[in-house]
């Protein structure tokens, strides 16, 4: 099941257009052999689609004739990569190396430029919309098969960066503890005193950054205007029910955090986690639907060129996308898939239900909700 992921990795509003930042990666360069790309593939490391390698078949053989890929930041119970990784290792016969599994988007910028030219260097990228957009030239362009099936919105024309999965953000919590909210301006009931926890800073936390979006589209507000989120925050204070904790696996298990205002893949988790031991329900508050989108992309001097390649095939391949889904993980390619028929229907069925339009902010209007949570959100909860 997906843990928490680092919060430093989740400051990114909403779409492929947003904003993150954090720390550096830790040890030193070793060169490779060869003082450059260790293994690189020529054709495979200028290559835009499988089909300027021969195909699918001519990537996989190219890929397995490299043997490795070099991955970074993804915790095995987030989203499901454990599953995604081991399976595709197995299935191609290349070894994954994964460095830095709670590293955050930045750092895995950081590792590319320090371990440039050497066999360590990342070969692609999970990351935030921001660091990817800020960073665009770090990145090969390439369309995987099914690039069609991804909204022109949500992927850069070139391929050098696209969105792969994501998710809608909710409000967990505990049957037993609450009664079930549905909508936002319920938390302020008297069963709530105590009781709600928003999932980090929200100036520096992309959760919490969303949940407070979230609180503005459910009292009057808009992706334009985020003040009467932060306004309904101090009214949660006033009224006694914001619970100054960071929620984790370990306080919803216990108990301590009855309800949390997070990502629908990070609460859902938790449901099927704590199954047989605590209830554990998620709800999207109808009219304030945030949505949330990471993107892939592969470094320009991958080591592994068409391992890279090869794993980004395989990540937007209906089994790679529904891999995704079983870790609740929303796929980019949803909408094609049950179109097709190709979606795990049974996995679908478990992701949270939401209702009204999704609100995905722009760069401009993350810019400015960023700058009035700097200039608000510290006295609006002293």
């Amino acid at each position: 099941m997906p843990a928490v992921r680092p919060r430093s990795r989740l400051l990114l509003p909403v779409v492929v257009a947003s904003a993150l930042a954090l720390a550096a990666c830790g040890n030193a360069p070793t060169k490779s052999s060869s003082g450059g790309t260790s293994g690189a593939n020529a054709g495979a490391a200028s290559a835009t689609s499988a089909a300027a390698l021969g195909g699918i078949d001519g990537l996989v053989t190219a890929a397995k004739k490299e043997g490795a890929l070099n991955v970074i930041a993804l915790p095995p119970d987030w989203t499901n990569y454990d599953e995604v990784i081991s399976t595709f290792s197995k299935k191609y016969g290349v070894k994954v190396n994964s460095a830095q599994p709670d590293g955050s988007s930045q750092d895995e910028i950081n590792a590319a430029k320090q371990l440039k030219g050497t066999d360590r260097a990342p070969d692609v990228f999970d990351l935030g919309p921001a660091v990817a957009t800020a960073n665009a030239d770090l990145f090969a362009p390439y369309q995987t098969q099914v690039f069609g099936d991804v909204a022109a919105d949500l992927k850069d024309p070139q391929g050098r960066y696209v969105s792969d999965y994501g998710g809608l953000m909710s409000i967990g919590y505990d049957p037993k503890a609450v009664p079930a909210p549905t909508s936002v301006q319920d938390l302020l009931k008297p069963a709530y005193k105590g009781k709600v926890a928003l999932n980090g800073d929200p100036t520096q936390a992309g959760a919490a950054f969303a949940g407070v979006v979230m609180a503005a589209l459910g009292n009057g507000g808009s992706a334009d205007d985020v003040a009467p989120g932060v306004a309904f925050f101090t009214k949660l204070k006033k009224a006694g029910n914001f619970l100054p904790v960071d929620p984790t696996p370990a306080t919803i298990s216990s108990g301590q955090t009855p309800v949390v205002i997070d990502w629908d893949y990070s609460n859902a988790a938790q449901t099927e986690a704590l199954a047989g031991k605590r209830d554990w329900k998620v709800v999207v508050p109808a009219g304030a639907v945030v949505s949330s989108y990471y993107v892939q992309a592969i470094s320009k001097d991958a080591p592994h060129p068409a391992a890279a390649r090869l794993w980004e095939e395989f990540l937007y391949s209906d089994e790679g996308q529904n891999l995704w889904l079983k870790g609740f993980g929303r796929p980019v390619r949803a909408e094609a898939m049950v179109k097709k028929g190709t979606i795990d229907q049974a996995a679908f069925a478990k992701l949270p239900a939401s209702g009204g339009t999704q609100v995905s902010l722009t760069q401009a209007q993350s810019d400015k909700a960023k700058a009035y949570l700097a200039a608000n959100w510290a006295k609006a909860i002293s």
